[in-house]
């Protein structure tokens, strides 16, 4: 199943331009300056026959059994991350489970804090939701990621001038797995054995760590459809080429900020 993104990015001769919000947002305006620095858009790995799995809207309770699969197969995955979406990045157990998945070699990068369209917002609100998760995300770890995935894959000129703002790139995805729109497992697992039936490809995987399907039943097929084909599953750095993280210092200490 090919990733088609839904974003639209309308051309304009202005430099600067702006649009006003349908009415009921009260009628704040938005301006888009197209003078900015954007931010870089990946869709796909650059080297034939990798495959990069990737999981969304963690972290939740299956985080630490996907982290166990992915390692039991010597396969290193990568987490897109929220701050506040289906359970509180801050909670103790949650905490835990991320400095699991890291000391196991997988990589985190950042989904925004709280899951938003994030085209439906302002500039500032827009820097707010990056700039929750990436200090969720240092504090917990002392990472601060590379990359980041706009929810729904949708994004504008906007978001990627605020992901260049914190020197991030945009990564979406050119296969999805179906599990977050309701395909069944069936239709779920033929999206990896159509994939590897074929030799020569390349992919960035979507899938959702919070269904309990993905974790139990589906990657432990899509790693052995993926081997079958000869893929190699790799990390999404080593997808793009490019250091997963923008920095990385001493990981915080639990402290009265650690809240959603």
């Amino acid at each position: 199943m090919m990733f088609i993104s839904r974003a639209i990015v309308a051309v304009v001769a202005l430099s600067v331009c702006a649009y006003a919000l349908p009415a009921g947002n009260n009628s704040e305006v938005f301006e888009i300056d197209e003078r900015a620095t954007l931010a870089t858009v990946y869709t796909t790995c650059v080297t034939a026959n990798q495959v990069a799995l990737t999981f969304d809207d963690g972290p939740y309770i299956y985080h630490r059994q996907i982290v166990d699969t992915l390692s039991n197969a010597g396969v290193k995955g990568t987490f897109f991350l929220n701050g506040n979406n289906y359970q509180c990045i801050y909670d103790s157990a949650r905490v835990s489970d991320i400095k699991y998945a890291v000391s196991k070699g997988h990589e985190l990068a950042q989904h925004t804090w709280s899951h938003p369209e994030l085209p439906s917002l302002s500039i500032s609100q827009i820097r707010t939701e990056f700039s929750k998760i990436n200090t969720a995300l240092k504090k917990i770890t002392g990472l601060t990621p590379a990359f980041m995935r706009p929810p729904y894959g949708d994004y504008n000129n906007n978001v990627r001038q605020v992901a260049a703002e914190y020197g991030q790139s945009v990564v979406l995805w050119n296969y999805d797995s179906g599990d977050s729109v309701g395909v069944s497992i069936a239709g779920q697992k033929k999206v990896y054995s159509d994939f590897s039936s074929k030799k020569g490809r390349k992919a960035i995987f979507l899938n959702h760590e919070v269904y309990k399907n993905t974790a139990t039943t589906l990657l432990p097929y899509a790693i052995s459809e993926l081997k079958k084909g000869g893929y190699k599953m790799v990390t999404l750095s080593q997808c793009l080429g490019k250091p997963a993280y923008i920095s990385q210092v001493k990981a915080g200490t639990r402290d009265s900020s650690w809240h959603c």
